[in-house]
């Protein structure tokens, strides 16, 4: 999806390499997750049920 590709290649073109290895380890770990359920997250319709997944949702989504 154009839109996922949006959301997630600019937080990790901007913030990536800044972030606390949780968060980049995170990243990885979203990046394997099906193209409609990171959309429902980063979207806010539903929420990651692990907790890194989650803060790192609630980062991207506030950049």
């Amino acid at each position: 999806m154009r839109e996922l590709d949006l959301l997630v290649g600019g937080w990790l073109e901007n913030y990536y390499a800044s972030a606390s290895s949780e968060l980049q380890a995170g990243f990885r770990q979203l990046l394997e997750s099906p193209d409609p359920e990171l959309y429902a997250w980063l979207t806010g319709r539903y929420r990651p049920q692990d907790p890194v997944l989650a803060r790192l949702v609630d980062v991207i989504r506030a950049t």
